[in-house]
């Protein structure tokens, strides 16, 4: 698909369809979700044990073929939390998997295909059990790139950057990038310089809609439902 062929009327029904979904399938099975989510395909996240926390004006993106999976499995009572902060955003393909404690602070960006675990699921020679765990904590602002693995007992300090397809299994200081399997520091972020985050993005959510939705009835105002049932059936190569 070249362009969105979709009337406005018709995307904001899609939107209002996917918001409806969340607050009817997923919010019951989350412990928290905050105000101002956004879902893309909401029915390709699995949510499985307790308790997930999601804070406020997260953005998760699925798709059929890498589905944003956030699962706890613990064999100790009292054990297993996910947590993730404000301002988040979650790509197509994360997982996130618990049995101890993961917690993502606010402003964090997860990547398509991250994945994120505090647990071996499997013991070196007993492979029944769960094997060792240890908890996950990455700190606000943190950027986690496409294919990355956190590994169980990792901490990763504010700003820092965790390359692509990297494995990281010793603690990332603040304030530097960090690539390579094992993951290891190849560049350190100037602490003085000031950081966008994405909780100024979203510093007036009801203006940032306003905006959206003036761009999209921009872009979308000569498409018409017969046209768009035309590329439904019938696409073409000027589609």
């Amino acid at each position: 698909m070249r362009r969105d062929h979709r009337p406005f009327y018709i995307k904001k029904t899609f939107q209002k369809l996917q918001e409806f979904y969340v607050n009817h399938f997923l919010r019951p099975q989350l412990e928290h979700l905050g105000k101002g989510f956004t879902f893309m395909k909401p029915w390709h996240v699995e949510i499985f044990g307790a308790p997930i926390e999601v804070g406020d004006c997260v953005n998760v993106v699925a798709s059929s073929d890498k589905k944003v999976r956030l699962a706890i499995w613990s064999d100790q009572k009292g054990k297993g939390r996910i947590r993730i902060g404000n301002y988040c955003l979650i790509c197509p393909g994360v997982r996130i998997g618990a049995a101890d404690e993961i917690l993502i602070g606010d402003n964090c960006m997860l990547a398509s295909n991250a994945y994120i675990t505090d647990s071996d699921w499997h013991d070196v020679y007993n492979r029944i059990t769960p094997g060792k765990t240890a908890p996950v904590i990455i700190a606000n602002n943190v950027w986690i790139a496409d294919s990355a693995i956190v590994c169980k007992g990792v901490s990763i300090g504010e700003n820092s950057i965790i390359g692509a397809g990297a494995v990281v299994v010793d603690s990332i200081p603040a304030n530097c990038v960090a690539a390579g399997n094992p993951a290891r520091i190849v560049k350190q972020l100037d602490a003085a310089e000031a950081f966008t985050t994405r909780a100024q993005f979203f510093a007036d959510p009801e203006k940032l809609l306003q905006g959206f939705d003036q761009v999209d009835r921009e872009l979308l105002r000569k498409n018409s439902f017969l046209r768009w049932l035309r590329y439904l059936l019938f696409p073409s190569s000027k589609d």
